[in-house]
């Protein structure tokens, strides 16, 4: 199997091109300075997973800006401080403040050359306009939370992307599903037969941020570290 077999790279965004972790520590800044012991980077990221894993099945046609919002709330009431309202809203709408990774724009731009490439995220897509524009590309399709109205790992989200890449010629065969969640990404792409590569953004670190831990581990058929890393295969494919 071949990175050139396929057509179409169809992409989570928050973790594989934008750097939600980052932006998610930054933007708690406000909630974890008034927190009377450490937390650790991990134990934020693992904390909000939890309660961001757990709104998501309560409210799936909830934006995710507002569920965000929701999720700062729940962090609040465990570490035992206050929040308010306005500081709950100012979290869901730092989505846009979220950096991209310093290789996602370039690598993009080269892998548009050569594939179609399609984005199915658990966002909204105002907060996506702002990601969007970080990316620095040109997507040939945009799949959200907000246009399904249900969160990955939900397998409806991968059907839906399925079915209207399927009106625009697309197979399944040809589509490479590139993400670094196992849980909202690999995991499901498992289940709908899709061919899948890793982006093991978080290589350097343990655990599972801010994502929940995915139960036995699925399977892919690429990996790569970076988005560099896959566009410099490529490459090396093609030179081939």
């Amino acid at each position: 199997m071949r990175l050139t077999d396929f057509k179409v790279l169809t992409f989570d965004c928050y973790g594989t091109l934008i750097d939600w972790e980052s932006g998610m520590v930054e933007a708690l800044k406000p909630l974890t300075s008034k927190v009377s012991r450490p937390l650790t980077h991990n134990q934020i990221l693992e904390a909000h997973a939890r309660h961001e894993s757990s709104q998501q099945l309560q409210t799936p046609t909830k934006l995710y800006r507002d569920l965000l919002a929701i999720a700062y709330k729940r962090l609040a009431e465990e570490w035992g401080v206050s929040a308010s309202h306005e500081e709950c809203a100012a979290y869901g709408r730092s989505v846009g403040d979220w950096p991209a990774f310093e290789d996602t724009a370039g690598a993009l731009q080269y892998l548009k050359k050569h594939y179609k490439l399609v984005i199915l995220s658990n966002v909204d897509n105002e907060s996506f306009s702002y990601s969007n524009k970080r990316l620095q590309v040109d997507f040939d399709a945009i799949y959200t939370a907000e246009d399904i109205g249900s969160y990955k790992p939900s397998l409806k989200n991968f059907e839906y992307m399925i079915d209207k890449l399927g009106s625009l010629g697309v197979t399944k065969g040809d589509i490479l599903h590139t993400a670094e969640s196992m849980f909202h990404d690999h995991k499901p792409a498992n289940s709908m037969g899709l061919t899948s590569c890793w982006i093991y953004r978080r290589h350097k670190d343990e655990g599972f941020g801010a994502t929940m831990h995915p139960g036995d581990m699925p399977k892919y058929d690429f990996q790569f570290t970076s988005m560099a890393e896959l566009a410099r295969a490529h490459q090396e494919e093609i030179r081939a």
